[in-house]
Parts: C-alpha cells; sequence; structure tokens
C-alpha cells in the first residue's frame, strides 16, 4: 500500500480510502459486527484513510471499528450539506461526539450538485468550519462536489484545504464538462496545494468490469492522493488492497450492488428524481424507475422518498 501526502493539510493519507457510505442504511444497511469485521481487514492491510458524512449514518460504524487503534493514525473525513453557521455548528459537533473524537481530520461542504456559487451560498457555513479549525476541532476544510467549475474555484481559494471531486474515465456524473476537464480542473487545484481524494472512480459500479482499466485512470492523474472506494464484504477489501498494493487479482466479472423501487409502496411525486444526481430516476406511468445503467449508487434518492420504497438489492 502506498501513502502520498494530502496536499499542503500534513496527513499522510493510503491511497486506498474506505468510503462508507455503502454498508450503512442509505444502501446495504449492514449489522455492526459485519461492519466493524470489514473495516477493520481494511485497516489490517494498510489503509488508513476513511471517508464518511452526516448523510450516510455511518459514524456509529466507525466509532465501534476504530476502538483499540491508535487514531493518530487515522486520518477520517467527513462532510455536510449545512448552508448556515448554526448547521454547521451542530454537524461538526455531531460528528465529534458520534465518532467519540475530539478531533475530526477534514471537514468538508456536502455540495455534489452545488453550483460555482456554493462558496457565496455557504459563506457561514465555511465561517463555521474555519472557526472550528482555529480552535483545533477539526484539521483541514474541504468540499465535496461533482462539479468542474466548483473544482477550478476550489483551486482559487486559500481556505479550502482539501477537494475531494468525482473522475471516473466514462465521465459520469460530472456536471460541466467531461473526464479531461474534471482532470484539468484538478491539476489546478493540486497545483495550488489542495489536497485531492476521488469519488466514483468505478461509476457507481457501472466499471466494475473494467476494475483495472478505470482505476489506472484514476491513479494517473497527476496530483491525487488516494481513491474512495464504498466496500461491503471482506472479499472486497482483499480485492482492492491487492491490486493498490500490485497485485491485481484479475478483472471483476459482475457487480451485485443495484437499487430497485418497489412499485408498490411507490407514491410518483417525484422527489427522487429530482434528488438524483445523475439524471437516473424517472417517472413513468405514474411510478419511478431507476436506469441501472446511470446509478452512482450515491443513494441520495433514499434520504427524500416519504415511503421507504427505494431498496439496494
Amino acid at each position: 500500500m502506498q501513502y502520498r501526502q494530502l496536499g499542503q493539510t500534513g496527513m499522510k493519507v493510503s491511497e486506498l480510502c474506505f468510503g462508507t457510505l455503502p454498508m450503512g442504511p442509505r444502501q446495504k444497511n449492514l449489522d455492526v459486527d459485519t461492519c466493524v469485521r470489514i473495516m477493520r481487514r481494511a485497516f489490517n492491510g494498510g489503509v488508513n484513510f476513511i471517508d464518511t458524512a452526516q448523510l450516510y449514518e455511518t459514524y456509529w460504524i466507525i466509532k465501534e471499528a476504530i476502538k483499540g487503534y491508535d487514531t493518530k493514525n487515522l486520518v477520517i473525513a467527513t462532510k455536510s450539506a449545512a448552508t448556515t453557521y448554526n448547521g454547521m455548528k451542530e454537524a461538526i459537533e455531531e460528528a465529534r461526539e458520534e465518532l467519540d473524537l475530539k478531533h475530526i481530520n477534514i471537514f468538508l461542504l456536502h455540495a455534489a450538485k452545488g453550483t460555482v456559487h456554493v462558496f457565496e451560498e455557504r459563506a457561514e457555513a465555511i465561517r463555521c468550519l474555519l472557526e472550528a479549525k482555529i480552535r483545533g476541532k477539526i484539521g483541514a476544510v474541504g468540499i465535496a462536489t461533482h462539479s468542474v467549475e466548483v473544482v477550478k474555484k476550489a483551486a482559487t481559494l486559500k481556505d479550502i484545504d482539501v477537494v475531494f471531486p468525482l473522475l471516473n474515465l466514462e465521465g459520469m456524473g460530472i456536471i460541466g464538462g467531461g473526464p479531461e476537464d474534471m482532470k484539468a480542473a484538478i491539476a489546478q487545484a493540486a497545483s495550488a496545494g489542495k489536497g485531492i481524494y476521488l469519488m466514483k472512480t468505478l461509476a457507481g459500479g457501472n466499471l466494475i468490469r473494467k476494475y483495472r482499466e478505470a482505476m489506472d485512470f484514476a491513479r494517473s492523474v497527476p496530483g491525487v492522493a488516494s481513491i474512495a472506494v464504498g466496500m461491503i464484504s471482506e472479499q472486497e477489501v482483499d480485492y482492492n488492497i491487492q491490486y493498490f498494493s500490485g497485485k491485481f487479482p484479475g478483472e471483476v466479472q459482475s457487480s451485485s450492488k443495484k437499487f430497485l423501487i418497489v412499485q408498490s409502496l411507490c407514491l410518483g411525486d417525484g422527489a427522487c428524481v429530482d434528488a438524483c444526481i445523475n439524471q437516473a430516476i424517472s417517472l413513468e406511468n405514474g411510478k419511478a424507475k431507476i436506469n441501472s445503467e446511470k446509478c452512482l449508487l450515491c443513494g441520495y434518492c433514499t434520504k427524500v422518498c416519504p415511503q421507504f420504497a427505494i431498496r439496494m438489492v
């Protein structure tokens, strides 16, 4: 496992970052013992970087998994969609309390669909993060985004330490451009000293059969310190660790993860359509339908469905 400096944060992270979204209630909703076993398998394999979010509802999982580990050697990044000072303050305290940590290494604005104006629109939330950084509650401030223009803007802002952009070789989910546009924006941010780690390199599983090509593409981007990969089994952990350790285990034949909508429960209110970041959901005959070829498995749709009609299988 390789370890790289995350921009100018002073943090050294494993090239493989453990993405916790799939384990939680937005996706597989695994039991805590299974989650702990999977995460510790990753730690023992050299992974020291964990990505989570307020939305993912996985703090309790991480708290159990890191018990007994020297947290000085772990780097935990979380994020919140809070737009106000007080909302972000509550998000920071929630993370510290539920993770049982006094210090959170990285705290990001969760702004997947945010436009270039997000920094103005969430100025008070950013102010809260910066004050928390001064007080030692967090170590670095950043933004998670799918937008090329937001990455470019972040590169110019001295208060942004870390950028967590979406990038994959097919360009699925990228807002405002394609893979080359995002690569150029990332290069700009990296040149400005921002720490960069990537999301959705496998496009929510759509590129799983092109695993090596997709990962080689992402790893070749200059300035990228780490790649976040969601993992829901010890087998997936072992597979990813082998690849990131230079021992490619062979292409994956299929992915077992996908979302479906229980039609009998769907009200057809369209909330999931609006929440989808990649236009993968549409209404047909008054019911929601998911295009699995466009679905990024982000789980944002599950949060807004009042009938809990969206399930991962």
